[in-house]
Order: C-alpha cells, then sequence, then structure tokens
C-alpha cells in the first residue's frame, strides 16, 4: 500500500547557498496590519497623554493667576445688586444727606459705571468692601428708570476669607481720599470696629488709619469718644467741623453736665438740618467758652421783677448767671424739683 503525500515544504536555501547580493538596505520590514494598528494606536496613546499633561499644566496655571488676581482685586465681573450684602463691616458712611448722590447717579446713567464696586466672594454671595454709594446709585436708578442693565454692577472680586482687618483697610483707605468724610464718620466706624474685634480704641485707630497722620488719629480718637458720648442724639454728626467737635469734648469734660443737658436740647428741638443742629451745639457750648476768670468781661445786664402768689421776685441776669431772689428758702427745696425746675428754665432759653 502506498504511502499518502499530504503537503510539500519549500525549504529556504542554505546561507551559503544564497546569492551574495545583499538585499536593498533601505527596504522597510514588512509588517502584518495588526502590528501596524497596536504601533499607530500606542504613537496615539502618548501623543494623547502628552496633550493631557500640557493641558493640565496650563490649567493648573491660570488657576493659580486666577487666584492670585482675586487676591489682588484684579478679576472683574458683573454681579446681580441683590447678590450683594451689606452686613460684614460696618460703613464708614454716615447717614446724612449726601448733596452729590444725585450727581453720581447722572453720571453713571449717561457714561456708566468708571470704577468697578469691590466685593468679598463668600461662596453664596458676596459682602460689599468697597463702592456703597456706587452701589446705592445703582439700586436707585433701577429703582426709578426699571433699566434692567442696572440690575448687575461691575465688581472686582477678593477672594474668600481675607482678614477682617484688610477688608476694613481697604474700605478705609479708599475713603481716606474723599474730601467729605468725616471725623464723626471715622470716628464712629473706629468705635465700632474696637467693639468688633475687643481691640482697645487706641488700636484700632492706629490699625485702619494707619496711612493716616498722628496728628489726624488724635483727632479721630476725640470724634470716637464724642460719637460714643452723645452719638444716638446727634441726626447729622457728619456736618460737625473739627473745631467744635473738639470744643464739645473739652466742654463735657469740665461740665460733666453737659452731656446730658446736651442730649435735653436735642430731643426737645429734633433739628430738621444740619445748620440747626449746628446751632443747637453752638449755643449750649458758647457760655461755656467764655465763661470764667478768662473770658471777656462786660457790663451788660438785664433785670425784671415777677409779682406770684407766693411773693416778689427778682431776677437778674448777667454774663455767666442768672439769680433768682424771693422770700423762698430754695435750701428746703426738694433736689429732683429744683433740678427739673432749672432744666425747664434753661430748655426754655435754649440752653
Amino acid at each position: 500500500m502506498s504511502k499518502r503525500r499530504v503537503f510539500d515544504i519549500d525549504f529556504e536555501p542554505e546561507a551559503d547557498m544564497a546569492s551574495d547580493t545583499p538585499a536593498p538596505a533601505d527596504e522597510p520590514a514588512r509588517r502584518g496590519p495588526m502590528a501596524a494598528a497596536i504601533s499607530e494606536n500606542a504613537d496615539a496613546l502618548t501623543e494623547r497623554k502628552s496633550a493631557e499633561a500640557a493641558i493640565r499644566a496650563e490649567n493648573d496655571r491660570l488657576a493659580h493667576e486666577y487666584v492670585s488676581l482675586k487676591k489682588d482685586g484684579a478679576i472683574v465681573a458683573r454681579l446681580p445688586i441683590d447678590d450683594v450684602k451689606m452686613t460684614k463691616l460696618t460703613r464708614d458712611r454716615g447717614k446724612g444727606e449726601d448733596t452729590e448722590f444725585n450727581e453720581l447717579k447722572t453720571s453713571i446713567r449717561d457714561i456708566g459705571l468708571s470704577n468697578p464696586i469691590q466685593v468679598e466672594d463668600t461662596g453664596h454671595g458676596y459682602e460689599l468692601i468697597q463702592g456703597y454709594r456706587r452701589l446705592a446709585a445703582y439700586r436707585s436708578l433701577y429703582q426709578q428708570t426699571g433699566d434692567k442693565k442696572f440690575l448687575t454692577i461691575p465688581a472686582t472680586l477678593v477672594a474668600r476669607g481675607e482678614a477682617l482687618e484688610n477688608l476694613y483697610r481697604r474700605m478705609v483707605d479708599e475713603n481716606l481720599v474723599r474730601r467729605d468724610i468725616s471725623f464723626a464718620e471715622m470716628g464712629q466706624l473706629a468705635s465700632s470696629y474696637a467693639r468688633e474685634t475687643g481691640v482697645p480704641l487706641g488700636d484700632a485707630i492706629a490699625t485702619l488709619y494707619a496711612s493716616a497722620g498722628r496728628q489726624k488719629r488724635n483727632y479721630i480718637a476725640h470724634f470716637s469718644t464724642l460719637m460714643d458720648l452723645i452719638g444716638d442724639k446727634l441726626t447729622f454728626p457728619e456736618a460737625i467741623p473739627r473745631s467744635l467737635g473738639l470744643k464739645l469734648i473739652k466742654g463735657m469734660e469740665e461740665y460733666p453736665r453737659m452731656r446730658r443737658h446736651l442730649g435735653t436740647v436735642l430731643d426737645n428741638h429734633k433739628p430738621h438740618n444740619a445748620a440747626a443742629e449746628l446751632a443747637l451745639l453752638n449755643k449750649v457750648l458758647a457760655p461755656k467758652t467764655v465763661d470764667g476768670p478768662t473770658g471777656p468781661s462786660t457790663s451788660s445786664k438785664t433785670t425784671i421783677r415777677l409779682n406770684r402768689r407766693s411773693g416778689n421776685v427778682k431776677v437778674t441776669g448777667a454774663r455767666g448767671k442768672i439769680e433768682v431772689q424771693m422770700n423762698k428758702d430754695f435750701g428746703a427745696v426738694d433736689a429732683r424739683k429744683l433740678e427739673a425746675g432749672v432744666r425747664a428754665l434753661l430748655d426754655q432759653l435754649g440752653l
């Protein structure tokens, strides 16, 4: 029985039997389709990883740059006015009449806002640092015009978590350059900051007004004391000039009862404008500043006579005194009644 041949195998010739002519050096090695696909995919993955790494590095750089710019207050965005709150910082802007407010609104309406407000990003809204009047102007303009462009306001963003001291300094340093910022407003802010942080008033003033001169800080300290003593009785404290404020403090130091008298006069008269309030303060202060041995001498005197059921009364008014003479032992009068009567007399005289 013959053997069946399944297939033939052709063997390559032995090396010594091959042609002496070498194969061309530039002929590429042949690869199968699968090998080529694997190689191309590997190259693509390498390129993709390199690109992703470059993108991550660029994103990290931009993120660090954004945080740095935000800390410097150099990032500007348009924020809804209702998202800006004013609860974290005590404002140094008084509540009196702002005569230039309408001019500010007109400027914003006609040419826009040239100086953005500054806010701190709290994560759930924004806290105002600088720009109280500008924000108030936007809100007023929207109420008056209904124009939606006033619903958002340009603002520079400060990164969340900045120290309270720095936020106050940002607000204060901006307002120190305003010519209309009053000593009463600065003094009130210093007192509020001292209470909020628990530091002595002198340290609060040194921190907030570090860029101010020593003499100016001294004036601010006096007005802080003035506002603590009678600030709740004043309606237009920002109108008090420096010299009058210093005289009021000196007067209350020399005459302790002046504080109560000032409060009574302001409560009774309730001035409706700054000029009227200043007139009252000067009237209360005037006798105290000229009374005594160093005051100017005068011979003017007023004498009146009254007929009362209790007898005849002689009243003499001269510089520095009012004298009441009658047949009455005033030492036996209840001290509270005597004080009430004298207060009523002084109030009637506007003193």
